[in-house]
Formats: structure tokens, C-alpha cells, sequence
């Protein structure tokens, strides 16, 4: 259950009379709807308050609940006097700027009001039909998108016309009215709907029907509803919590799987597999024997990784190397403007992360003319604004400003979670301003701890084990 939805249940209650007892001295609502009406009466008699037209009476039908039997039901017309504010004339600047506050509906916020966004002026007040209304009045917005929101004046205040104002008579507690009207709201909302814009009417509040307790079981139910109020506010702030957190879990509980991987937590070692300086030493021989063959650039070689360079601790047989000992590194160029189309005959490019998603390519530009090309199963990664989201080449493409290549010999998959679980070395290695970007002197410099190849297989095959059942969590 939502904390609004806690909030309604409990309003429900309210107004049904059930959460607080009956106690018989204090009277019936049917005695203080006399009352009420004896001084309305008094009022209109003394020329305070304007003689209206009778609301008819109630008939069972419009009842829409049970209330208890000392309760009484009535329209909210009977228990106070109800006016829509006005604008004054926009073209008079002598009706603003005064020092009486002037309230639009954008300033109710569902509490106490104790100051507006604007104000007019006493020439405004006496040459046009705003009321100024006392401190204590209850204020429910009747158009627009503010449909339905409230207020309890803590100052005197005028209302623009999109503003019905209640001066509650004795025997009407104001709080009281306030929640039933938030109670209701659902209620009033749907009553404005229909047209081009949400809009309720006077007279339509005042036909509407209120429960009256007596006086002194209103001030009970009022004091009860805000001993509530704080709770289920923690409740909503536990529950908003708990939400956010069961939203992070998921992917929190993946970087977390990704970074026991590549720390050497998640298989046990194999003394047989050998370990990672063997494997490294066959790298390298490797890459010699394809650079003496002219089949590889020769680069000038890398100095060892420090240990203050060193992320975290990795099992003792494995080794940290730089990416560039295990990978061919290809940046991407992008082609010429011109050489540019739509014509999917020509080879598809890869500018950046709008080319890709999570699991695949997805060009919507191709080239005449390609420049640095990728081959078949190498991981493309994002290098510029976006960085990281690695992603296997299915054929070959055109590699724009905003990806690299990552070729090697070692498991595509180990490579693509390598750099999935390093996305955060990223950014913090990024240069640049208006956005973020990664040289090919840092991809080539990455520390890379490096496990014997059989265990890289172990570890890929044991994520394509965990991370589905992540995913499987959002």
C-alpha cells in the first residue's frame, strides 16, 4: 500500500465515522446543524451575510455511505459561506502591488498558506468583487491541472476566481473541513471532468454533500487524522526507500557479480590451468613472432604496471598487464561528410553509443569511402561522451570518431565483462569539457589482470549463469 493510499484508507475511516469512539455528552450533529443554522440565519438577519436561496433537501439516494446515527448529513452550503475570488483588471496597475495578499491557485499547497505570490491593492479591494477572506478559511482550487488542492488561510487573503474560499460558521471546524474536502477530492475532480478543461463550480461545491459530528467529536477526529499524518509520513519515506533500493538492486547486485569476477572471486583455481604469467609470457611470444612476420606494428613497449596503479587485489597466479599486452587497440576515424549515406549497399558506421545497445549494433548511417575498420567478434567500445558499453562486432564496420576496436586472442566474452566491470576507469581517467572522452594512450595503458585462459572460460561461463538471473530481478 502507498502512503496516499495509507492516507485515503484513513481519511475513509475518518469520515465514516470510525476512528474515534461516540461519546453521548457531547450531543448529535442533527443539534449542531441547528446551531449552525440558527446562526446563519442570525447573520442574514444582521445584514452579514447574504440571504441565499435554500439548497433542497437530502434524499437517500445521494447518501454515498453508512454514518453513524448521531451524525447528521448536510451540504456543504449549510456550514459556511462559500465565494470564488476575482482578477482585477490587469490594465489598472493601481489594483497591484499592494499590501492585501492575493492568492492563485499555484499557491495552495495542501497546508497552512501564510504568504502569496502576489498582492494587490485596498483600491482593488473596494472597486471589485474580491472578498478578503479571514484567517482560518479553507480554499479548494476549481480549474486547471490544480484541480482539487487546498489551503487553510494563516493570514487574510483574496482569491483570483479559479479559488473557492469556505468561511466555516461556529460549530464547523475549519481542519476539519479541510479533510473531508481531501477526502473528496477524487470525488470533486471527477465531477469537474468532461470538458476541454477540468472545472468545478460553486454551486456545485455547495450542493455537495458533508457527515456533521458533533462539534467536540470534529476536534477528536482532526487531532486523530494528525497524530496519523507524521507516521504515515515516515512510512512513506521508509517505503520510498525501500523502493529505490529494490530498483538499484538489481543492477547494484550485476556490478557487484562483475567485480567478484574480475577479482578472481567467483571459481575456485585450478593448479593445472596454470597461471596467468605462463599465459602472459605466450602472449608476448606470440606478438613477436606476428611483429618479426611484419604481420603486427612493433610499439614501443609499455613500462610494468606500479603497484600504486594496481585497483584491487587479484589471486596470486594471476598477473596485472596493460590491455595493450593482451589487445590490438584499432580508434576510430570518422569518415568524410560526403562519403556519408543512408544507402544501407555501403559498409555501416559506428559513430558512438546512438549506434548501439546493450546487446548488439544498430548503424542508421553507412560510408563510401570506410576508414579504420572492425572485424568480426571484436568488442566495440564507446570512447566519447558515453564511454564503455562494449559490444562484439558481427561484421565488419566503420569505426567513427566515437568508438574503438578491441581485438585479441583472448575470449571475446572475458574482454566484453572485463570492460563492462571497468566503466567507472573510465570516466575518471576521460578527458575533455563538454563531454567526456577516452585517448588511446588510456585504453592502451588500462591495467588488465590476467587469469589463465581455461579459468577465463569458468569465469564467462559462470556469469552467463548469474547475470540472467539479475536481469531477471528488474
Amino acid at each position: 500500500m502507498t502512503a496516499q493510499e495509507l492516507k485515503n484508507s484513513v481519511l475513509r475511516r475518518a469520515f465514516r465515522g470510525e476512528l474515534v469512539e461516540r461519546r453521548v455528552e457531547e450531543g448529535t450533529g442533527a443539534e449542531l446543524l441547528r446551531q449552525i443554522e440558527a446562526e446563519k440565519a442570525s447573520l442574514t438577519k444582521a445584514g452579514k451575510l447574504k440571504k441565499e436561496k435554500p439548497l433542497p433537501p437530502i434524499t437517500e439516494e445521494e447518501k454515498p455511505f453508512e454514518i453513524p446515527e448521531h451524525w447528521t448529513w448536510t451540504r456543504l452550503g449549510n456550514i459556511g459561506s462559500w465565494a470564488a475570488g476575482a482578477t482585477p483588471s490587469r490594465s489598472n496597475p493601481a489594483y497591484y502591488r499592494g499590501n492585501i495578499p492575493w492568492l492563485k491557485t499555484g499557491d495552495l499547497n495542501d497546508g497552512y498558506i501564510s504568504e502569496t505570490s502576489e498582492t494587490i491593492s485596498e483600491l482593488a479591494l473596494e472597486k471589485t468583487s474580491v472578498r478578503l477572506n479571514p484567517i482560518g478559511s479553507v480554499l479548494m482550487a476549481m480549474y486547471g491541472a490544480t484541480i482539487g488542492k487546498l489551503g487553510v488561510l494563516n493570514i487574510e487573503a483574496t482569491t483570483n476566481q479559479a479559488c473557492c474560499a469556505c468561511i466555516p460558521f461556529a460549530g464547523m471546524l475549519n481542519k476539519f473541513l479541510f479533510y473531508f474536502l481531501m477526502a473528496q477530492r477524487t470525488a470533486f475532480i471527477q465531477m469537474g471532468a468532461g470538458g476541454a478543461q477540468p472545472n468545478i463550480s460553486k454551486e456545485k461545491i455547495v450542493r455537495s454533500l458533508i457527515p456533521l459530528p458533533p462539534l467536540a467529536e470534529q476536534a477528536r477526529i482532526v487531532a486523530k487524522l494528525e497524530e496519523s499524518w507524521p507516521e504515515i509520513e515516515r512510512y512513506a519515506a521508509a517505503r520510498d526507500e525501500l523502493e529505490a533500493l529494490n530498483r538499484r538492486f538489481p543492477n547494484d547486485l550485476r556490478k557487484a557479480v562483475l567485480q567478484s569476477a574480475i577479482r578472481g572471486e567467483l571459481v575456485e583455481r585450478r593448479d593445472e590451468e596454470g597461471t596467468g604469467a605462463e599465459l602472459l609470457k605466450q602472449i608476448e611470444a606470440e606478438k613477436a613472432s606476428l611483429t618479426k612476420a611484419g604481420k603486427l606494428k612493433k610499439e614501443k613497449p609499455l613500462p610494468p604496471i606500479t603497484e600504486e596503479e594496481k585497483p584491487f587485489e587479484i589471486p596470486e597466479h594471476w598477473t596485472w598487464t596493460r590491455l595493450v599486452s593482451v589487445a590490438e587497440i584499432i580508434m576510430g576515424q570518422s569518415p568524410k561528410g560526403e562519403a556519408t549515406t543512408a544507402d544501407s549497399r555501403f559498409m555501416p558506421l559506428i559513430g558512438g553509443a546512438a549506434d548501439m545497445k546493450p546487446d548488439s549494433l544498430t548503424p542508421t548511417r553507412y560510408t563510401k569511402e570506410p576508414t579504420k575498420i572492425s572485424k568480426v567478434d571484436d568488442v566495440i567500445l564507446c570512447i566519447r561522451a558515453t564511454l564503455g558499453k562494449p559490444v562484439f562486432a558481427d561484421k565488419e564496420y566503420c569505426l567513427g570518431r566515437g568508438v574503438a576496436a578491441i581485438r585479441s586472442t583472448l575470449p571475446k566474452k572475458f574482454i566484453r565483462y572485463f570492460f563492462l566491470s571497468f566503466e567507472q576507469y573510465l570516466y575518471d581517467k576521460a578527458t575533455g569539457t563538454t563531454f567526456a572522452q577516452v585517448t588511446g594512450t588510456t585504453l592502451a595503458e588500462m591495467p588488465f589482470p590476467l587469469p589463465p585462459l581455461a579459468e577465463q572460460a569458468r569465469i564467462v561461463a559462470k556469469l552467463e549463469e548469474i547475470l540472467p538471473l539479475c536481469d531477471r530481478l528488474r
